[in-house]
């Protein structure tokens, strides 16, 4: 018996991966990960965001900061229309979590870059902020299948990462992975201006089906407003 999970590519902002040589995937983040059924699935009920001691520590340095934490990107994610949004209405978030990581450039300075992810039956949603100071511009040259768009006024773009499959094969206690299927990503400017840094959401699919755009624009376009410290475009 096995069981396989889906999970995008890790690597920070395009920008900062062309400088830094670093990942080759966009903002994405998040790394490998097992996501394990929760006492909010067991009964039957969505999962909310997970907050402990490290959580509250994380939340406190990010006000200090004036950034934003993983628990608010989760929160604001972790809606209860989220899955209406996502056009499976029937389902619910099974995991909801945050994490406070960062990035090492080349040259050895740190990026915070936080994040959010929930996690459904058919979906993955995942929703972060870069704090370097790239802006947006330019950044379609970078990435798979990209196109520039407008998000609620601030300058973004529509691209496409591959995920890699993990395969848990539960009796022998081995894993292995391979390529899995597309995600797509949407990066957002924090302002109009496009004065650096981005806001990345990103899907896809537990099948490997190619994720729905039009439920992507819809989920940013509820959810972004949502996070603390968005600027409103005049």
């Amino acid at each position: 018996m096995s069981e396989e999970v889906a999970a995008p590519e890790k690597g920070p902002n395009p920008w900062v991966q062309a400088i830094a040589a670093l990942a080759v995937v966009g903002a994405l983040g998040g790394g490998l990960y097992v996501l394990q059924k929760n006492d909010a699935e067991a009964a039957d009920k969505p999962a909310s965001c997970t907050v402990d001691d490290e959580d509250k520590k994380a939340d406190a340095d990010a006000k200090a900061a004036q950034r934003v934490s993983g628990t608010q990107l989760c929160t604001a994610l972790n809606r209860a229309d989220l899955p209406t949004l996502l056009s499976t209405p029937q389902e619910h978030a099974l995991t909801a979590y945050g994490s406070d990581g960062s990035v090492k450039t080349a040259g050895s300075s740190e990026i915070p870059t936080p994040e959010g992810t929930v996690q459904l039956d058919t979906y993955t949603v995942k929703l972060s902020r870069s704090y370097d100071e790239f802006p947006i511009a330019g950044m379609e040259d970078l990435l798979n299948e990209a196109e520039s768009r407008t998000i609620l006024g601030h300058p973004a773009v529509l691209y496409s990462s591959r995920t890699f499959a993990i395969n848990f094969n539960l009796g022998g206690g081995k894993a292995d992975t391979g390529p899995g299927g597309i995600a797509r990503a949407l990066v957002v400017a924090p302002d109009a201006k496009d004065g650096g840094g981005s806001y990345e959401l990103a899907i896809w699919r537990q099948d490997d089906v190619r994720p729905d755009d039009t439920a992507l624009l819809r989920v940013a376009q509820e959810v972004l407003p949502m996070i603390p410290g968005w600027t409103t475009a005049g």
